[in-house]
């Protein structure tokens, strides 16, 4: 049986899916970055929950990450551009993940360009997603 914070882990990785990003879970990354981007969802951290004791449960703020990462020689920008707007569109049309989570939340990048030695350089970021969610107890 799953537990609460892996099946919403499961189901943010299922959203992304449709994109034309290969998306992957908790991978290293690849040699060659496919044309139409890449996203790696990293687990994260629950952080410390808040506890209500009648009826208990525990209330996390998940911080999961998405590494996204695009190559390209030239548009750079703008593919990466499109590609988060894509993510930001995968995530506010459903909010709760099929009802799973009370509230997900992404944050604005901060990306940055990296050169790669005889190759079209990258342009990639880290988007933090904070899952609110609730469980019955910490390893729930």
């Amino acid at each position: 049986m799953m537990t609460i914070r892996e099946t919403v882990l499961a189901a943010l990785h299922a959203r992304l899916q449709p994109l034309a990003a290969l998306t992957l879970r908790d991978d290293v990354l690849p040699e060659r970055i496919p044309a139409s981007g890449l996203i790696t969802l990293r687990d994260g951290q629950p952080g410390e929950p808040d506890v209500t004791l009648s009826p208990l449960r525990y209330h996390y703020q998940h911080r999961a990450e998405l590494e996204v990462v695009v190559q390209a020689g030239t548009g750079r920008g703008s593919a990466f551009d499109d590609l988060v707007a894509a993510i930001g569109a995968a995530l506010e049309a459903d909010r709760t993940l099929g009802g799973l989570c009370d509230w997900v939340e992404p944050e604005a990048p901060a990306s940055v360009d990296l050169p790669v030695e005889g190759a079209a350089a990258l342009k990639a970021a880290v988007i933090t997603v904070v899952l609110h969610y609730s469980t019955t107890g910490p390893l729930a």
